[in-house]
């Protein structure tokens, strides 16, 4: 009986993720119009799963957490140095820039062996493998200058007004924690290879620390900290057991590092994107110093409604812009546009906080790393007012 039960249930929530999954995909195509992507797959942002993404969404915390708060942040003790292998060739529709990087740390790239790509292929014989396509997003409906904003909310935006208004977060000087990195969706994972294909028993998601996107938030709090802002990076599973929910337990996790550490001025969630189908994924890419890096979208929030608790939503576009505008005089290409909406996703809980998506399920893992590494570079020079060293 109990193996019947566990059988069931299993079907039952097979069928249901399938029909959200379909669900989500549907509205993601109605309310991502006008998208500059060529490719028959849309965007499913932040709750790929869930239709709430494209309206307001209030999320209370919930009564018990058990999110645990370390006293400091877990970070590499020494410095890393880069690898020699190099990475294959990107695709036409990739973007490519070429300058310095962050010079205070060294992005070290995973050497993958010809041994280590056959290894795989052959753990995955007999199954059906599919193509992942790469793509760039450069453009969005509404720009000023190089600034590109997806307005997918009420509000008639003008960039240049935001912009010229000045971005009043800024980082303190001296040893107190500044910035807080933590996940909603802690299982968010990446392919393991850049091999372009994946395979049909492919499911991003992993509670590896080194495989998800805690992996590319701890290289944006290493490299954030080896920049001189403290960084506190917070690796506590929010969606598991459930996914849905989530937003109410990471809820309570920043909440406990506000209370303990009063100094924090920035709060970033940092997710990655699900692009495509059962059949073939795309990965936003572009190139930096002749290496992929997956593309990055700020998510950030118009509080259409007037909702007390969410009164800080424009300091909180301010900053998502002015980020948007240094990175493209750092890294053209490496941000797709700033996508603007009717939704909170914890952005209520204090000014200074975004939701971030680096790459998509189908970009690896070093690719989204890459880039929390040079975000991290941008972040630090909106963030002092002035250029790093």
């Amino acid at each position: 009986m109990e193996k019947k039960n566990t059988a069931l249930r299993k079907a039952v929530f097979a069928a249901l993720s399938g029909i959200l999954v379909l669900s989500a995909a549907f509205c993601t195509a109605l309310h991502i119009a006008g998208s500059s992507i060529s490719l028959p797959i849309d965007t499913l942002a932040a709750e790929t799963t869930l239709s709430s993404y494209f309206r307001k969404t209030r999320y209370a915390p919930a009564e018990n957490s058990s999110a645990e708060i370390s006293a400091e942040p877990s970070l590499p003790e020494e410095s890393i140095s880069p690898a020699a292998s190099a990475a294959p060739p990107a695709a036409e529709s990739s973007a490519d820039t070429s300058r310095s990087a962050p010079k205070t740390r060294q992005f070290s790239f995973s050497a993958v062996t010809e041994q280590q790509i056959a290894e795989y292929d052959r753990s995955h014989e007999g199954e059906q493998r599919y193509p992942v396509a790469e793509f760039s997003v450069t453009k969005g409906d509404t720009s000023f200058g190089a600034v590109q904003v997806k307005n997918a909310s009420s509000l008639d935006l003008d960039i240049k007004k935001e912009l010229e208004s000045g971005c009043s977060i800024k980082a303190d000087p001296g040893d107190e924690p500044q910035v807080l990195i933590y996940h909603t969706h802690t299982s968010e994972s990446f392919l393991d290879y850049d091999t372009g294909y994946f395979y049909e028993s492919f499911y991003a998601r992993s509670e590896d620390k080194k495989k998800n996107v805690c992996a590319v938030g701890e290289e944006l709090a290493s490299q954030l900290s080896s920049l001189g802002i403290k960084t506190l990076h917070d690796t506590t599973v929010h969606d598991s057991p459930g996914y849905s929910g989530a937003y109410y337990r990471s809820t309570d996790t920043v909440e406990k590092y506000l209370k303990k550490y009063p100094s924090i001025k920035v709060v970033l969630d940092i997710h990655r994107d699900g692009l495509g189908s059962d059949t073939q994924r795309s990965k936003p890419v572009c190139r930096v110093n002749g290496r992929k890096a997956a593309q990055i979208m700020i998510l950030a929030g118009y509080n259409y409604d007037g909702d007390e608790s969410f009164d800080h939503w424009e300091e909180n576009l301010r900053f998502a812009l002015k980020i948007q505008e240094r990175a493209q005089e750092t890294y053209p290409g490496l941000m797709r546009p700033v996508y603007l909406g009717d939704f909170m996703y914890n952005m209520n809980i204090c000014g200074g906080s975004l939701l971030i998506e680096i790459g998509a399920d189908s970009n690896t893992v070093d690719e989204a790393r890459y880039s929390g590494y040079l975000l991290a570079e941008i972040l630090a020079k909106v963030l002092k007012g002035r250029e790093t060293d």
